[in-house]
């Protein structure tokens, strides 16, 4: 599933780390970078989070908020925001409704073995709640930077 480039985004309204929420209407006025990824404090995610902590100063100079998001509560998103120092929102989309929206729950195979799972997609949404950008199938190494140029030619 792709969603169609320079349409409205799918709305959403998600509890966040720190007992809050989030909703893509309150992020008016600020490009949003909504990255899904399948769980807390795993190899690739570490790795794909600490990139965008690494980045946010630059993302914070084009006006562009990061949200992440994962299928895991807001416990686990506090005790992982908290081990890395992660300066940005995650968003706990428990009930999977916002994954569905987005296309990123999607069915996986390991070793034969079909499971249902988060795929690693990043998408870009401008300052009017309009899908800019998508990435899927999300290999981290050099994902962020490309992200980030995506947002500074926005």
């Amino acid at each position: 599933m792709t969603l169609p480039i320079g349409q409205p985004a799918p709305a959403f309204t998600m509890p966040t780390d720190g007992g809050g929420s989030v909703s893509l209407k309150d992020l008016r006025g600020k490009k949003v970078v909504l990255y899904f990824y399948p769980k807390d404090d795993t190899p690739g995610c570490t790795k794909e989070a600490c990139g965008f902590r690494d980045t946010l100063p630059d993302f914070s100079s084009v006006d562009a908020v990061i949200i992440g998001v994962s299928r895991d509560s807001v416990a686990k998103h506090d005790k992982f925001k908290a081990k890395y120092e992660l300066p940005f929102t995650l968003a706990s989309d428990e009930d999977g409704k916002t994954s569905k929206a987005y296309g990123t729950w999607v069915e996986k195979s390991m070793y034969g073995k079909k499971y249902m799972g988060l795929d690693r997609s990043t998408f870009l949404i401008d300052e009017a709640g309009v899908l800019r950008a998508e990435w899927r199938k999300v290999k981290v190494p050099g994902h962020v930077e490309e992200v980030l140029a995506a947002a500074k030619a926005l």
